[in-house]
């Protein structure tokens, strides 16, 4: 994805396939390295981390931000921080994927295909119906507008949305409780932040049509996680269609994996060969430049 020859000219570069989680055989992997790169929000690096890697001297980060990187504590050690550049587009198409599969059973028709079957139910049209976008930000204000091509009514809300930056993407600026009482397809997309972490739960679950379904591939821990299963068991809403979740990569038991009302992707809404050049690309150059200095 990238050309890592002036990397390679002055460091050796290895890469690993898999994922640890627990942060002591976090600490065991990446003890030997001067310089780590690290992908948007897999692995955490906290300051109980970075303390015990007296050898790393520059994480360099895909994305613009990564909210698991202690900045403050890599700065009071010494470690320089990088960040690439972002395109937003890959995750505004595949939210549209998710909404487009969830409300057409394409999952679940395409499964009975492969078993030998045929079709199995009926989806719904967009038109008409009422799309309810939590964030305006780089991605739900192009969700909300392709909404609006859909010939869908879109509504929005989030702590800080104007009606006048609603207006400008074709939406209506309505308070919370409205977005999920009228929504038949609520969709998050805001930031993770302690003002964010648990936002859609149980009370707002409990407004939503039975018809309704959610979207999301924001980040987990906005939704929780519980509440919406509960949600899903119950019939309390049609369906979701979710790519993030509060545990990253997705525990082999959860309820996800198994119910028949949840669309479940591995966190993929950004992982298109287009980004990852700009990710990679700009990771290359940038340990490149630090190497360089050092």
């Amino acid at each position: 994805m990238a050309d890592w020859s002036a990397v390679r000219r002055q460091a050796d570069i290895t890469v690993f396939n898999d994922h640890v989680a627990d942060p002591s055989a976090v600490v065991a992997r990446l003890h030997p390295f001067d310089v780590v790169c690290a992908m948007r929000e897999r692995t955490p690096l906290t300051r109980e981390i970075l303390e015990k890697l007296p050898n790393l001297g520059l994480i360099a980060s895909t994305g613009p931000r990564n909210a698991a990187i202690d900045s403050q504590a890599a700065a009071e050690l010494g470690i320089a921080v990088t960040m690439t550049g972002y395109d937003s587009t890959p995750t505004i198409e595949f939210t549209w994927s998710l909404i487009l599969a969830s409300v057409r059973g394409l999952d679940r028709e395409a499964a009975s295909l492969r078993r030998g079957g045929w079709q199995t139910g009926l989806g719904a049209n967009l038109r008409g119906r009422t799309l309810g976008v939590l964030g305006l930000g780089n991605v739900g204000r192009e969700v909300a507008r392709i909404g609006a091509a859909f010939g869908m009514k879109v509504i929005a809300w989030s702590q800080n949305l104007t009606a006048d930056n609603a207006d400008a993407v074709g939406a209506t600026l309505v308070d919370k409780q409205t977005l999920f009482r009228d929504a038949d397809i609520v969709t998050v997309h805001v930031v993770l932040s302690h003002r964010t972490n648990g936002l859609v739960g149980a009370a707002e679950f409990a407004l939503m049509k039975p018809s309704a379904r959610l979207v999301n591939t924001s980040r987990g821990p906005i939704v929780d996680e519980p509440a919406l299963i509960e949600a899903l068991r119950t019939r309390r809403i049609a369906g979701a269609a979710v790519d993030v979740f509060d545990i990253e990569p997705l525990p082999a038991d959860h309820a996800f994996r198994k119910l028949e009302n949840v669309l479940a992707t591995p966190h993929i809404a950004y992982g298109t060969e287009d980004l990852y050049r700009i990710f990679y690309g700009d990771v290359a150059s940038n340990i490149a430049r630090w190497l360089e200095s050092r």
